[in-house]
């Protein structure tokens, strides 16, 4: 278990380093405070995995430091029940004119392994990295995936109880972060405790418990990951934001049980336009709630505008339980050209698509902006509502079944060769 509570930490900040020697000399103040944590505090408990998010400079990096021992917080307390290992910035520990062989002893001695713990243990770090013979080498000839590979195995044989992952995961090649995210999970299903620090949001919302959002040093959200993720994309989308209206962010708990309502929401708005209703209709213009993996949709949304729009796009995006977008696309996306819409006038902006999708539950986005830049970037960013709708997908009746997410209607012959083989 971790316990943090009201951890904070300066950096003085000089404009060069001769204004380090005249702040000695002169005994004048030369520096700029720098507040990189502010009180901050959380608990992550035995086999909980606690993500954490936010953009660069917000003090992600600081934090995980402070874990692991390299950087002491100025004020604040940690307690941790056992060990704390895992994989920060790339190279940290690391010697690159030693071996790899001799920078296991040497990080595994800095991480609070034992000589006899290492030389056990060796062989087993050696072969979970798959570096065979450039063991030998020189961490200087190692490529970046070569070093988180030894970096990782080091780590995670060290027998810790909270292990901390860093974006140094991202360097390795997919067949060895596979391995790596196998091996968090076992850790984890053994009762181990895991921070997790990453950009990509659909690995925090299926992988982590829960999440903090951090900016400026601040705790700004914390809760269920999926939540603290949508309220971190609303702030970015609020700052991508460039018209003279300003931005409003909703964040309330997603639920997609009534259709006419948003107001409690998670999004951001403007406060210029309005969604009336969300409605899903079949191929014969029923409405619906569910329909079988395959079947034709119609997602139909009226819109009402309280201010004109010069350059209107109408987007959706469909996403899984765990909140990962399965698709999305726009007015912009599909390359159709739009009417003003003129205030007080209402659009109807229907999506016609076909769900070849697993069976489950998925909830439905929708979306307002102003002109269109690029493809998926606008100048106004007018509403934004998440899981505003939901639909069901069942499994289509006499059909066969599928792995994976989507279902791409695979053919399989077998053949067999008309001439036999000759053993004799």
């Amino acid at each position: 278990m971790i316990k943090v509570e009201g951890i904070s930490k300066k950096f003085k900040l000089y404009h060069s380093p001769a204004y380090r020697l005249k702040e000695i000399i002169f005994r004048q103040q030369y520096h700029k405070d720098f507040t990189a944590l502010d009180t901050i505090s959380f608990e992550v408990g035995a086999g909980k995995t606690l993500g954490i998010i936010g953009q660069n400079g917000a003090g992600k990096s600081t934090l995980l430091k402070i874990l692991s021992g390299i950087v002491i917080p100025d004020s604040g307390t940690i307690q941790i029940d056992g060990k704390v290992t895992g994989l920060l910035e790339l190279g940290t520990g690391f010697n690159t004119e030693m071996t790899g062989l001799e920078n296991i002893y040497m990080n595994g001695t800095l991480i609070g392994m034992s000589k006899d713990e290492i030389d056990r243990k060796k062989q087993a770090i050696i072969d979970f990295s798959e570096l065979g013979e450039f063991i030998n080498e020189p961490i200087k000839t190692y490529s970046s995936g070569m070093t988180m590979r030894l970096a990782f195995s080091i780590a995670i044989h060290a027998d810790p109880t909270c292990f901390l992952v860093d974006e140094a995961l991202s360097v390795g090649d997919a067949y060895f972060q596979q391995k790596c995210m196998r091996k968090i999970q076992d850790f984890r299903a053994s009762g181990g405790s895991i921070i997790f620090v990453s950009h990509d949001m659909n690995a925090v919302k299926t992988l982590c418990d829960t999440a903090i959002l951090l900016d400026n040093g601040r705790i700004i959200d914390y809760g269920e990951p999926k939540e603290v993720v949508d309220f971190y994309q609303n702030m970015m989308l609020k700052k991508m934001h460039q018209g003279e209206v300003e931005v409003n962010v909703k964040k309330g708990k997603n639920d997609s049980s009534q259709n006419n309502k948003n107001s409690y929401r998670s999004g951001i708005s403007t406060n210029q336009v309005e969604v009336l209703s969300v409605n899903i209709f079949d191929k014969s213009n029923q409405e619906i709630n569910y329909i079988e993996s395959g079947d034709f949709v119609n997602v139909v949304s009226k819109i009402l505008s309280f201010a004109t729009l010069d350059d209107p796009h109408y987007g959706i995006i469909i996403r899984d339980k765990f909140g990962s977008e399965v698709y999305g696309a726009s007015t912009e996306s599909l390359s159709l050209i739009t009417a003003p819409q003129y205030k007080g006038e209402i659009v109807t902006a229907i999506f016609s698509l076909y769900l070849p999708l697993s069976p489950g539950e998925y909830t439905i986005c929708i979306g307002v902006a102003n002109g269109a830049c690029d493809f998926g970037i606008f100048e106004e960013y007018c509403l934004f509502i998440q899981d505003i709708a939901i639909i069901k997908i069942i499994q289509k009746h006499g059909k066969s079944r599928f792995g994976g997410l989507v279902n791409l209607n695979a053919k399989m012959d077998i053949l067999k060769d008309n001439d036999k083989v000759n053993n004799d």
